[in-house]
């Protein structure tokens, strides 16, 4: 018996060259799939970054008190005129802050929330007079209240506390903006061209109170530290959250010596008790302190940014957090069964077992990677969808008797 093939179901050679393109393609990206997969996990897995909180004091802007008049000249030849001057602000907790703007355009607007910053964080970044700023502000008003000293080594003849501010104002905007700004009056104009002139590069200042650093990790049954205190106040108190409480951790310093104050330069840690679940904790240092002069407060519009020029004890605070897991046994992998895979001359990507913990949270039906691994399972399905459609074969021949 003969088995002839009729012409209309022949084989098609450009549709075994397909077939034949369709199925390295379906393999590399099935491979790929599986190769990602782990390292998708291990992301989700690592958990979000706790962010990093303020450090120093914070406040709410009071407004503009002691100010004169600016005039503003812009590239295009239009001229305004601006307030220009001291403001003052609240500080969260006790305390009043004396201030100047940073940008000429800032305008700052009164009940505006504001947090210390450094100069990193705030318009003067990358600023090369940012340090002549800080001048500006140690030699001149508020800080020097010697007006009849002030105007005499200006040339100014006779200042009074509001063309001083405006002047010290002026000075600065030249400093932090290059704008072309000038004081209506002629006397804080003086003390503008001369702070402007004779200022020199000072260092940034440090905070009011700081954490270094603000985040910490280690083994439980350990001391996971240090922490170094940095701060101008006399003492501060040393309070842990919540969950320190709880979970039995405690704050000490390397004698292992509870902690509940702390001077400029202590170094404090977390105790973690052997035993301790995986778990996170943080602690808050308070104190009061005067504010340094340069330092920058910086609120949701950055134009309107502040430095100060002078503080009253005013309340200050700073945090820590500090994780620690539990020690992982390192495992070995397994390796997928891919036998249609090997088949097709390609190797399967490894699949890791699962640790102890993921199978703590599968128990639980949490965990924080859910969305990313719910994420990926679609995407697999996917996938593997395309995969069969590459794969798919003709439908087969039909055999004639």
């Amino acid at each position: 018996m003969s088995i002839s093939v009729p012409a209309s179901s022949a084989p098609d050679p450009a549709a075994s060259v397909r077939g034949s393109t369709r199925r390295p393609l379906a393999v590399a990206l099935l491979a790929a799939a599986l190769t990602a997969a782990p390292g998708a996990r291990a992301l989700a897995d690592s958990g979000p970054v706790a962010p990093r909180t303020p450090e120093g004091a914070s406040a709410v802007l009071d407004g503009l008190k002691t100010y004169g008049a600016a005039v503003v000249r812009s590239g295009d030849g239009s001229v305004r005129q601006i307030p220009a001057g001291l403001y003052e602000m609240r500080v969260d907790g006790g305390g009043m802050l004396q201030t100047y703007g940073v940008g000429v355009a800032g305008n700052a607007q009164p009940q505006a929330r504001y947090t210390e910053s450094g100069w990193s964080g705030s318009p003067l970044a990358g600023n090369g007079d940012a340090g002549r700023i800080r001048w500006v502000l140690e030699h001149s008003y508020p800080q020097l209240n010697d007006l009849a000293g002030l105007a005499k080594a200006a040339g100014a003849g006779a200042l009074t506390a509001e063309s001083a501010a405006a002047g010290t104002q002026v000075a600065i905007w030249r400093l932090a903006d290059k704008v072309q700004v000038e004081a209506v009056d002629p006397a804080a104009e003086k003390l503008a061209d001369y702070l402007q002139k004779a200022a020199a590069r000072l260092p940034e200042p440090p905070a009011s109170l700081a954490l270094e650093p603000g985040e910490v990790s280690g083994a439980v049954g350990t001391r996971i530290g240090p922490v170094t205190v940095h701060t101008g106040a006399r003492s501060v108190s040393v309070v842990p959250d919540a969950a320190a409480l709880a979970m039995g951790v405690r704050v000490v310093d390397a004698e292992g010596r509870p902690l509940g104050t702390a001077v400029h330069g202590t170094r404090l840690y977390f105790e973690v008790p052997a035993g301790t679940p995986d778990g996170a904790a943080s602690v808050t240092v308070h104190g009061a302190t005067k504010v340094p002069v340069g330092r920058v407060f910086t609120g949701e519009v950055p134009a309107q940014a502040q430095v100060v020029a002078g503080s009253s004890e005013s309340a200050s605070t700073a945090i820590v957090h500090a994780r620690w897991p539990q020690p992982q046994a390192t495992g070995t992998g397994a390796t997928a069964d891919a036998a249609g895979l090997t088949a097709l001359g390609t190797r399967a990507a490894p699949v890791s077992q699962a640790t102890p913990e993921e199978e703590r949270l599968a128990t639980s039906g949490s965990s924080a990677a859910t969305p990313v691994i719910a994420s990926l399972a679609v995407g697999l399905v996917v996938l593997g969808g395309v995969v069969v459609l590459l794969l798919r074969k003709r439908p087969q021949d039909e055999e004639e008797a």
